[in-house]
């Protein structure tokens, strides 16, 4: 297998490998290397928003240059102490700025909806029904389309969850704009509009791109564009303490959407983060403690300022602490836990297929611009209102068991219930429709005896849960920014009471606890996740007692939802076209070796070059990285001597009093005039492009010394390695280029290189069609 490429693509080589010219006029020393023409174009491009964006990959290896191997030698113990001393001052920024958005948006979303409502309600009891329905519809429409203007015309990056991009840079993989500062900006006030205009999404998911946003903001370095540089902050301009700090971002935005700091670790943990270590656990939790602590201050100081906050509700570390009964279940119980679990994997695997559809579609939609952008939102946003305002008017009216509660001194979040209803009645379906999202989850999980919400109809129950589930599918997807926790918890915790209020007669377990449990079920059986989810779900609803149930459900759950498909984050990441590293290989990788993929024409440097050749090859290629070959009469033979990367020979070439004419080393006279510094990774700017660069017909003829810049120690594979180990090894590492070495001596010192794009299942399969397991 690892030859075939031999009998179909023999006759396709060519002679590559830069100038031969020498300081001696000896050509004939410079061999040309022989290689196939194959180029890979697969997964280069991913939609991220609506719009197609180039693909590139992230490099957390650890480059050994001259220059850096310089730099770590001249840091001192002050150094050292200054860059662990940022990191932790940075982890506590991320926690204290996350804190402050998670908290003033709970705040904006409270507020604007609040007002809405209020405003709808006090219509409403004149019997003013057709200006009530009009001032509603308008207020979501306004806020939706905001909304919408945001994502279409500044960031269309913050369009969605985020938690998939998130995923994906974790990883190693960067497109344009997921974590820019214009989409740190749409995705908080673009979050408050959406979730405040009625739409069925969660601000859970744009809170985690948000943390992520905060942190890469804050870990970019500074910049010299704004001449924000600090002489510490050059320590954080690689990939690798960026990756550490979004990690950090990520839980921190779960700790402040669902104020589960513990939750938002264990997030980062499983779902979020690709490479994880002890260090990194540690610097993750003090971030989420942060979060909690800023979350307690501010929430106290709302409770005790007599109104300063509006309509902010109750909020506190607990969102929905609103069941006081103590579980009891006994082992027939056990039955009924295992069935919600069985029917949460069904229902969340057809969710997932569902959802799947419906962003195919509106992909192409919403690729025909931003007015086709803001007019399905308008549509979306009409359809719920008619469904919101209008469903309510079927269910009827029933006597309140007790006193029903009154709008004056209830609180908001018993505003509402009485909708068209007489003295002493209550809408149920009303209370769960016509309010925030976030109050309908806490009056499904309240327990049957302790208000007069509690009493759901079954009809209301299937409506709810109906119009719940299929809105939250079309609704997902459209460009505003949008979380899929609340629409699952929402349909889950439903179904749950339904099946709570079914089985009332037969269980000592409350319908309120079948809720919970419910949305346990649905959230395994979309999400995929075990682990943080339990811990998160019990943060939430502050009941260690629960555990048990919780633990098993999800199980459960996810065990049935993995038997037809994957979870919704994987699905959106692979829609989007992002070449994600799975952690495991596929099994048909074990059938090639690494020899088998890689793609050519593959460009090669001397060890000192023309510089000609270099501005040639940039030209000519996309290629972030250059294998370096030492020759006669550096070497005896050729040899590799490591790879240079493009950045670093843009910077190189900018230089141009480091230019010789004759093919000369100048190893000494590089380092003493750059710094490591130099070759960082840009913030907030482009960096330096080929464009930027003035290069005169005499320079092209010059040369220059790459031994200084070049990565003597890449990592490197023999030919004949199997793909299915060197894609485990590519990925646990976190590479950018892999490089493939012949296993007989005598050839040519490079075979290849891999990048995450060779390991690609379009790109292996497309080579070899015979491995494809679905044909």
């Amino acid at each position: 297998m690892d030859h075939q490429w031999e009998a179909d693509e023999a006759d396709e080589r060519i002679e590559i490998g830069g100038d031969g010219d020498h300081d001696d006029g000896d050509d004939d020393q410079k061999q040309p290397l022989l290689v196939r023409r194959r180029t890979n174009v697969s997964s280069q491009l991913a939609i991220v928003g609506a719009n197609k964006s180039p693909i590139q990959s992230l490099d957390y290896e650890m480059i050994e240059n001259d220059l850096l191997k310089q730099d770590w030698r001249s840091r001192t113990k002050v150094e050292i102490y200054q860059y662990v001393t940022l990191k932790w001052t940075l982890a506590l920024l991320i926690g204290l700025i996350t804190g402050l958005v998670g908290f003033f948006n709970n705040l904006g979303v409270e507020n604007i909806a609040g007002f809405k409502l209020l405003l709808t309600n006090n219509l409403m009891l004149k019997q003013k029904y057709h200006q009530a329905f009009a001032v509603y519809f308008g207020c979501n429409m306004i806020l939706g389309v905001g909304a919408a203007a945001l994502c279409a015309y500044i960031a269309p990056a913050a369009a969605g969850s985020g938690i998939p991009e998130v995923k994906a840079y974790l990883n190693g993989i960067d497109a344009h704009s997921i974590l820019a500062p214009s989409t740190l900006f749409v995705k908080i006030f673009g979050s408050i509009l959406g979730v405040a205009g009625g739409f069925i999404v969660g601000k859970e998911g744009p809170m985690v791109h948000t943390g992520a946003c905060i942190a890469n903001l804050l870990g970019q370095g500074g910049s010299r564009k704004y001449r924000l540089t600090w002489r510490w902050l050059r320590y954080f301009k690689n990939d690798r303490d960026r990756r550490d700090l979004i990690t950090c971002g990520a839980a921190a935005g779960v700790a402040a959407a669902f104020r589960a700091p513990v939750g938002g670790v264990l997030f980062a943990l499983e779902e979020a983060a690709s490479w994880w270590r002890s260090a990194l656990l540690w610097r993750t939790f003090f971030t989420t403690a942060v979060v909690a602590v800023v979350f307690r201050g501010l929430t106290q100081f709302c409770h005790q300022g007599g109104g300063k906050c509006g309509l902010f509700g109750e909020g506190g570390l607990i969102m929905f602490d609103v069941n006081s009964l103590e579980p009891a279940y006994t082992t027939p119980d056990l039955l009924a836990v295992i069935f919600l679990g069985v029917i949460g994997g069904l229902m969340g695997s057809l969710y997932n297929y569902l959802v799947d559809k419906v962003l195919r579609t509106y992909t192409t939609i919403n690729g025909k611009g931003p007015i086709f952008k803001i007019l399905l939102v308008m549509v979306i946003s009409f359809m719920t209102s008619c469904i919101r305002f209008g469903l309510p008017l079927l269910s009827k009216c029933v006597p309140c068991p007790g006193e029903c509660p009154n709008s004056s001194s209830a609180g908001f979040s018993l505003h509402y219930d009485s909708f068209q209803c007489p003295p002493n009645h209550f809408n149920d379906l009303s209370s769960l429709l016509f309010t925030t999202n976030d109050d309908a989850i806490r009056k499904l999980f309240i327990d049957s005896s302790e208000s007069s919400n509690a009493a759901f109809q079954l009809s209301s129950l299937i409506i709810f849960f109906v119009a719940i589930y299929l809105l939250g599918i079309v609704t997902y997807g459209v460009a505003i920014p949008s979380g899929l926790f609340i629409p699952v918890i929402l349909a889950g915790a439903s179904y749950g009471r339904l099946v709570g209020t079914v089985l009332n007669p037969f269980t000592d377990l409350d319908a309120g606890y079948f809720a919970l449990l419910g949305a346990a079920s649905f959230l395994g059986g979309t999400m995929r996740m075990t682990v943080s989810l339990c811990v998160i779900l019990l943060e939430l609803t502050n009941n260690l007692l629960m555990l048990p149930l919780v633990m098993l459900v999800l199980l459960v759950s996810k065990t049935v939802a993995d038997c037809f498909n994957k979870g919704v984050y994987d699905q959106i990441v692979m829609l989007k076209g992002l070449p994600f590293m799975e952690a495991h290989a596929e099994p048909y990788m074990k059938n090639l070796v690494a020899g088998d993929v890689v793609s050519c024409p593959l460009f090669t440097f001397c060890g000192i070059e023309k510089v000609g050749n270099i501005v040639h090859a940039l030209k000519v290629t996309g290629h972030h990285g250059f294998p370096v070959i030492d020759e006669p009469p550096l070497t005896d033979a050729p040899e590799l001597c490591g790879l240079v990367l493009r950045s670093h020979l843009l910077v190189l070439l900018k230089h141009k009093t480091l230019f010789t004419r004759k093919r000369v080393m100048t190893r000494s006279t590089i380092i003493n005039k750059l710094k490591a510094s130099d070759f960082a990774k840009p913030g907030l700017g482009r960096g330096i492009t080929l464009e930027d660069l003035e290069i005169s017909q005499e320079d092209m003829e010059m040369f220059v010394d790459l031994h200084p810049i070049t990565n003597k120690s890449p990592y490197t594979v023999v030919e004949t390695m199997s793909l299915a180990k060197a894609a485990l090894l590519f990925r646990e590492l976190g590479l950018r280029h892999l490089l493939v070495v012949p296993k007989i001596p005598g050839r040519p010192p490079i075979v290849g290189i891999l990048t995450r794009h060779d390991f690609m299942p379009e790109y292996i399969l497309g080579l070899f069609p015979s491995l494809n397991p679905h044909k």
